[in-house]
C-alpha cells in the first residue's frame, strides 16, 4: 500500500489506491497504474476491515493511515501460514516474535484510534500448547487492541484438519478480563451455526467465516444456508453483477467463479477457458435470458481492456513486436557473422604479410652469411698444384 495514490473512480464511485507496478516498470511502462486496493463506500460502509501484513511498526502505521479514513477497522494478520507471508517475517511468523508483534500492535493502537476513531485488532493461531498460547495472548491484550480473533489451528495444520477448540475458552477469558472482544475462526460453516451454536457454546463475541464463504456465500444470510446445488446460479449472477459494477479485476473474478460454480456443473470447465466477462455471461446463458447483463459485460470488458477486440489488438501487437524482435535478432546475427568473416579475412591477410616478411628476412640473412667469399667460379691455387719433382730440382 505504501506508495499508492488514493483516487475515486467516477464511474463506480469506488475508492481505489493505485500505483505503477514494478512489473510494468520492468517492461518500460512507467504510466499504466495498477489497482492495489479498492473500497466500495456504499455497499461496504460499516463492515470493511483492512487487514495488514507487516513486520515493521512504523510501516504498519504508515500503511494504515493511507486507508483508515475509508475503512471501519485495522487488523494485523498474525496467522497466515503461507510462505509468501512468513518468509517476509509476516503472518504466522510473528507468533514466534512476540516482542515485534506487540510493538506493531502498540504503535497502531497508539496512533490510529486517536486519529481516525476506528479500532485495531489482531488475528492469530493457537500455539502448540495451552501454556504457550496463554503467555502470548496475555501480552497481546495489553497492547491496546480492541479485538482478537483466534484461528483454532496451529501454523502447520492444514484446512482439512479439524479445528482444535480446547484452548478457546481460556483465550476468551483472557480477552474479556482485559476488555478485548474475542472472535473465533476455524470450521465455522455459517452465520446460523455461529449464532445458534458456536458463540453460545464458547462464550465468544463473534465468529469469522473463511473457506465456507468461498463455496457458499449464502452462509452469511439469516437462517440455514441455502443448498448450493440449487442456488448457485442465482448467487453467481448476483456476484457477477457486483463484480462488473465495481470493475473488479478479471483475475479476481475468475478465481471466485471457479470457487462458486460447482466442479461437476457443465459450465465449470467452459468458464475455466475464458478470460472476460462477456464470455462468462455467455457460458452461463445470459445471452438468451438477460441482454442487460450482456451489455454490462461488454462495457466492463472494454473498460478493463479485456474485450475480445482489445485482446485481439494486443495479441496482434505482441505478434508484430515478436516478429520485429526476431528480424532484429536475425540482422544482428548476420552482422555478427559478417564482422567475424571480415576479421578472419583480415587475420589471414595479416598472417600472409607476416609470412612474406619472414621469407624476405630469411633471404637477407642467408645472403649475408656468404659475403666474405668471392663469387663466381672457384680459382685453383697454382702453387699448390706444382709437381713435386720440380720442387726437388
Amino acid at each position: 500500500m505504501i506508495g499508492t495514490v488514493r483516487k475515486i473512480n467516477p464511474r463506480t464511485g469506488c475508492i481505489e489506491w493505485t500505483r505503477v507496478s514494478s512489473n510494468n516498470v520492468a517492461k518500460g511502462d512507467t504510466e499504466t497504474e495498477s489497482i492495489i486496493y479498492k473500497v466500495d463506500p456504499v455497499r461496504e460502509k460499516g463492515r470493511h476491515i483492512f487487514q495488514i501484513g507487516t513486520n515493521d511498526p512504523d510501516r504498519a502505521v504508515t500503511a494504515a493511515r493511507l486507508v483508515a479514513a475509508d475503512v471501519d477497522g485495522i487488523d494485523v494478520n498474525a496467522g497466515c501460514p503461507k510462505s509468501f507471508s512468513t518468509t517476509g517475517g509476516m503472518g504466522a511468523a510473528l507468533l514466534r516474535k512476540p516482542d515485534l508483534l506487540c510493538s506493531i500492535l502498540e504503535a497502531l493502537a497508539r496512533e490510529i484510534p486517536r486519529e481516525f476513531g476506528i479500532g485495531v485488532s489482531v488475528k492469530i493461531r493457537i500455539l502448540e500448547t495451552p501454556d504457550l498460547t496463554e503467555a502470548l495472548v496475555r501480552r497481546l491484550v495489553r497492547t491496546g487492541i480492541h479485538a482478537l480473533t483466534v484461528h483454532c489451528r496451529t501454523t502447520p495444520m492444514r484446512p482439512r484438519e479439524p479445528a482444535i477448540r480446547g484452548q478457546l475458552k481460556m483465550i476468551r477469558d483472557l480477552c474479556h478480563e482485559a476488555g478485548v472482544a474475542c472472535l473465533m475462526n476455524g470450521d465455522v460453516g455459517s452465520r446460523e451455526e455461529a449464532l445458534t451454536k458456536l458463540i453460545p457454546e464458547f462464550g465468544v463475541d463473534g465468529a469469522m467465516i473463511a473457506r465456507a464463504a468461498e463455496k457458499n456465500p449464502t452462509c452469511f444470510l439469516p437462517g440455514p444456508p441455502k443448498t448450493w446445488s440449487e442456488s448457485w446460479k442465482e448467487n453467481v449472477k448476483r456476484y457477477l453483477r457486483y463484480a462488473m459494477e465495481s470493475e473488479n479485476k478479471i483475475g479476481n473474478s475468475k478465481f471466485m467463479l471457479t470457487q462458486m460454480v460447482p466442479g461437476k456443473a457443465p459450465e465449470y470447465q467452459k468458464l475455466q477457458h475464458e478470460r472476460d466477462y462477456e464470455s462468462w455471461c455467455e457460458v452461463l446463458g445470459y445471452k438468451e435470458t438477460d441482454p442487460e447483463m450482456m451489455e454490462l459485460a461488454k462495457k466492463t470488458d472494454w473498460l478493463l481492456g479485456a474485450s475480445k477486440e482489445q485482446v485481439a489488438i494486443v495479441e496482434a501487437e505482441k505478434k508484430r513486436q515478436k516478429e520485429i524482435a526476431a528480424k532484429e535478432k536475425a540482422l544482428a546475427k548476420e552482422k555478427e557473422r559478417l564482422e567475424k568473416q571480415a576479421q578472419q579475412k583480415q587475420q589471414r591477410q595479416q598472417n600472409s604479410n607476416n609470412n612474406n616478411n619472414k621469407r624476405r628476412r630469411d633471404s637477407v640473412t642467408s645472403n649475408g652469411s656468404n659475403s666474405g667469399r668471392p663469387r663466381g667460379p672457384k680459382r685453383w691455387n697454382d702453387e699448390a698444384r706444382e709437381p713435386q719433382t720440380t720442387a726437388q730440382a
